[in-house]
C-alpha cells in the first residue's frame, strides 16, 4: 500500500522537452514548470519532479538541470532502461506524452517498452486520437492506453473516439484542456509598434511549418482582401517543422515564399522564419487584429496554436478540423470550409469590417481561454496524478519485470570458503593471522567494496543463495558506511563497530562508486538495485571535488557500469565527462616521451588509471584518452616487467618508484 502523504507527490515526465523544437517538447516544459509553480512552497515536492527526455538527433541536446534521462528515439533498450530508472528514482507517477511521431519504431511503437517495464501509475496524455487509424496506429493505441492507469484528452471529442474506436472505459478518461499563456485582454494595437505595424490591420498564423497546414490558402486569400483593406499585414510565424525540414528541407516554405512573389503581395505577407520565446509570441498575439487557422486534416484533434489564440483573446477564422469545431462553437470564432481561399477571403473582410462583431468573438473566446490557462491546467494534471496513484493502489495492477538468463560458462570450481571464514554479520574482516580472522584490524570499506563486486560476479555466474547473503553483508556495510550529511563514504571501522574515520579517503570513495556500479549494472533483484543505486547517485555528487587520480579512475569505472544499465543519466555522464577531462588533463600536464606516467613517482593502483582512460575513451569514442591510456600502460608493464626472469615486478611500497630514482622491490602488491 501506497504510504505517501497526501500533497506530497511527485512525477516523472516523459515526453520531448526543450530546447528541442516541438509542440509537444513546450507543451511538457509549461506543464513541468507551472506544476512547479503550484507547490513553490513544497521545496521537497518541487525537487521531485523528473524529465526523462526523447532524443531525435545523435549529439542529444542541451537539456536543462529538469532532465534527468535522455532516451534515444530507435533504442528499444533505453526505453526499458528508463523504465528502470524512473522505477528506482523517488517519484509517484508518470506523466506521458504521447504523439506517434516522437518515439522510435514503426508509429512510435518503441514506447510499448517502456510501458511495458514500469512499476508506477501512468497519466498518458493523447496528443493525436485518429478516428480512421491505420491497423498499426490502431494497435499501438490500444496497448498505450491499456498500459495506462489514465488517459488524458484534450478535447471532448476524443472520448467518443477512444470509447468507439479504441474501446478505452470511459471512467478511464480525463478531459483537461490544453495549456494557454495567462494573457491580460489587451487592445491590438498595443504591441503593434514592435513588427512596424502602426495603422495596419495584422492578420497572424504561428506555428511550425508543414504541409498540412494550408497556409497556401490564407495566402491566395489576402490577393482579394488586399483589394479592400492594401494596409492589410498577414505574419506567418515559425520555423519548418524538423521532421518535415530533415526529410524535405525548406520545400514547402520555398513554395509559401514563391506564392507570395507570384501574386505579388511582398508588402502584405511576412514571413518570420524562427522559433520565438513565450514573451515574443504573446507580443505577435497581442498585436493580431484576426488569427488564422487554415489546417487541412479533419481529424486533428488538439492544436496548441490554436488554443494559445483562443486563451488570448483573439478573433478567430479556422478551418473546421475536430479541435476548431469544438473550441470555436457558441460564437467564439468562425469557420471555413477546408482548401477554399474565397471563403477564407470572405470572413476577413467581414471581421475587418464589422468591429464590433470582432470584439464579440474576442470577448467570447478570451472569456472561455480561461479555463485554459495553464495554471487552471496544472490543477487538474495535479488532480488527474493523484487519481491515478490512488487507483493504482487499489487495482494494484501488475507490471512485468524485465529477467535476465545467464548461462553458465565452463568455469573452474570457485571456492568462496575463506571469504566467508573472514565475514561475519557486520562484514569482511580487514585481516588474517594465517587462516584466522584478526579482529583487532576491524573492518574497511575498501574491502567491504571488494567484497561486494566479488559477490556480484559469484552470484552472476553460479546463483547460489549463500553468495546472495554474504553480497545482502557486504552492500548493508557500504550503506552503514555513507554519511549522508556531506554524502562522503567513511572506511575504518572498529571490531566494536565504531567508525574511526570521521571522513574516508578519496580512494576508498572511488572504489566504493566503482563496486557500487558494477552491482547496479548486474544486480540480482530489485531490493539490490534499489538500494545500490540509491547509494551511487548521493555517493557521485561530491566526486568531482575531488584530487586523488586513482579516486578519479575508480569513479570513472563506476560510472561506466552504472551507465551500462541506465545509458541515459546526464548527471552520471556530466560526472564521467569531468572526471575523464581531469585525468586526461593530469596526463598531459605531468606524461614525457621518457615518463609517460600521470604524476612524478609511480605507487599503487597503477593500472587502474590508464584502464579508465581506455574504457572511457571508447565508450566516447575519444582517441586520445585511448592513447594516453594505452601509451602509459604498456609504459607500466615494461618497468613492471622483470626481463631477465620474466616475470611481473610490481612497485614495492618502501619508497615505490619515483621520477629519476630507483623501483623499490619490497612490499609489492
Amino acid at each position: 500500500m501506497n504510504s505517501r502523504i497526501k500533497g506530497t507527490l511527485s512525477a516523472a515526465f516523459v515526453g520531448t522537452y526543450p530546447p528541442r523544437k516541438c509542440g509537444i517538447a513546450t507543451f511538457t516544459y509549461d506543464l513541468v514548470q507551472h506544476l512547479k509553480r503550484l507547490h513553490k512552497e513544497d521545496t521537497l515536492r518541487g525537487e521531485s519532479f523528473q524529465v526523462v527526455a526523447l532524443n531525435n538527433i545523435p549529439q542529444g541536446y542541451n537539456y536543462p538541470s529538469e532532465v534527468d534521462f535522455e532516451i534515444r528515439e530507435p533504442h528499444k533498450s533505453d526505453y526499458r532502461e528508463a523504465a528502470e530508472f524512473i522505477n528506482l528514482s523517488p517519484v509517484d507517477a508518470i506523466s506521458l506524452q504521447h504523439e506517434f511521431g516522437i518515439f522510435g519504431g514503426k508509429d512510435g511503437n518503441n514506447i510499448i517498452h517502456l510501458l511495458n517495464n514500469l512499476k508506477k501509475p501512468v497519466v498518458t496524455t493523447l496528443h493525436t486520437v485518429l478516428a480512421n487509424p491505420s491497423p498499426s496506429q490502431k494497435e499501438i493505441s490500444k496497448v498505450v492506453t491499456s498500459l495506462s492507469t489514465l488517459v488524458v484528452v484534450l478535447a471532448n471529442k476524443a472520448i467518443e473516439i477512444l470509447r468507439l474506436v479504441y474501446e478505452v472505459p470511459q471512467e478511464k478518461i480525463l478531459m483537461i484542456p490544453h495549456g494557454a499563456p495567462d494573457v491580460p485582454f489587451l487592445d491590438t494595437s498595443y504591441y503593434k509598434d514592435q513588427f512596424q505595424a502602426e495603422d495596419r490591420r495584422v492578420l497572424l498564423t504561428f506555428g511550425l511549418l508543414s504541409p498540412n497546414k494550408g497556409i497556401e490558402y490564407a495566402i491566395d486569400a489576402m490577393t482579394k482582401v488586399t483589394k479592400d483593406y492594401p494596409d492589410i499585414l498577414y505574419i506567418i510565424l515559425g520555423a519548418t517543422h524538423p521532421t518535415v525540414k530533415h526529410l524535405h528541407g525548406e520545400q514547402y516554405r520555398v513554395f509559401l515564399e514563391s506564392r507570395v512573389k507570384e501574386l505579388d503581395l511582398q508588402q502584405n505577407v511576412v514571413f518570420y522564419d524562427r522559433f520565438v520565446t513565450l514573451d515574443r509570441l504573446i507580443q505577435f498575439l497581442v498585436a493580431a487584429d484576426i488569427y488564422v487557422t487554415p489546417y487541412l486534416s479533419r481529424e486533428q484533434i488538439s492544436s496548441g496554436t490554436l488554443a494559445y489564440a483562443l486563451a488570448c483573446g483573439k478573433a478567430i477564422i479556422s478551418t473546421p478540423y475536430s479541435y476548431a469545431e469544438e473550441l470555436l462553437q457558441e460564437k467564439r470564432g468562425i469557420l471555413v470550409p477546408f482548401s477554399n481561399s474565397d471563403a477564407i477571403a470572405d470572413k476577413i473582410c467581414e471581421l475587418l469590417a464589422d468591429e464590433s462583431k470582432r470584439n464579440r468573438l474576442r470577448k467570447n473566446a478570451y472569456q472561455y481561454g480561461r479555463q485554459m490557462v495553464w495554471q487552471e491546467v496544472a490543477k487538474r494534471y495535479d488532480t488527474a496524478l493523484e487519481q491515478a496513484v490512488a487507483e493504482y493502489d487499489r487495482k494494484k495492477i501488475a507490471r512485468r519485470i524485465r529477467r535476465k538468463t545467464v548461462a553458465h560458462p565452463p568455469l573452474p570450481e570457485i571456492r568462496l570458503k575463506h571469504l566467508r571464514t573472514l565475514t561475519d554479520h557486520t562484514g569482511i574482516i580487514q585481516h588474517a593471522s594465517y587462516t584466522i580472522p584478526n579482529r583487532f584490524d576491524g573492518y574497511t570499506t575498501d574491502d567491504n567494496a571488494r567484497a561486494l563486486m566479488v559477490t556480484t560476479m559469484n552470484y552472476r555466474l553460479l546463483r547460489e543463495d549463500k553468495t546472495l547473503e554474504l553480497l545482502y553483508t557486504y552492500l548493508a556495510f557500504v550503506n552503514f558506511a555513507f554519511d549522508p550529511r556531506d554524502n562522503r563514504i567513511r572506511n575504518l571501522m572498529s571490531y566494536n563497530r565504531q567508525w574511526n574515520d570521521n571522513v574516508g579517503s578519496e580512494d576508498s570513495h572511488g572504489r566504493a562508486i566503482w563496486s557500487l556500479g558494477y552491482t547496479i549494472r548486474r544486480a540480482p533483484n530489485d531490493a539490490i538495485l534499489s538500494l545500490a543505486n540509491h547509494l551511487f547517485k548521493q555517493a557521485i555528487k561530491v566526486c568531482t571535488s575531488f584530487i586523488s587520480p586513482r579516486a578519479w579512475a575508480y569513479a570513472i569505472l563506476g560510472c561506466l557500469h552504472y551507465l551500462r544499465r541506465f545509458s541515459g543519466d546526464t548527471e552520471t555522464k556530466s560526472v564521467l565527462r569531468l572526471l575523464g577531462d581531469k585525468l586526461s588533463d593530469l596526463y598531459k600536464k605531468n606524461g614525457t616521451k621518457e615518463w609517460p606516467w600521470f604524476e612524478d613517482i609511480v605507487t599503487y593502483v597503477n593500472a587502474r588509471m590508464p584502464q579508465a582512460l581506455i574504457a572511457l575513451g571508447h565508450y566516447i569514442d575519444n582517441s586520445i584518452m585511448i592513447d594516453q591510456g594505452l601509451e602509459a600502460l604498456n609504459w607500466l608493464l615494461k618497468i613492471q616487467t622483470n626481463l631477465t626472469i620474466g616475470y611481473l615486478s610490481l612497485v614495492g611500497n618502501e619508497g615505490w618508484y619515483p621520477k629519476g630514482g630507483e623501483k623499490a622491490q619490497h612490499d609489492q602488491y
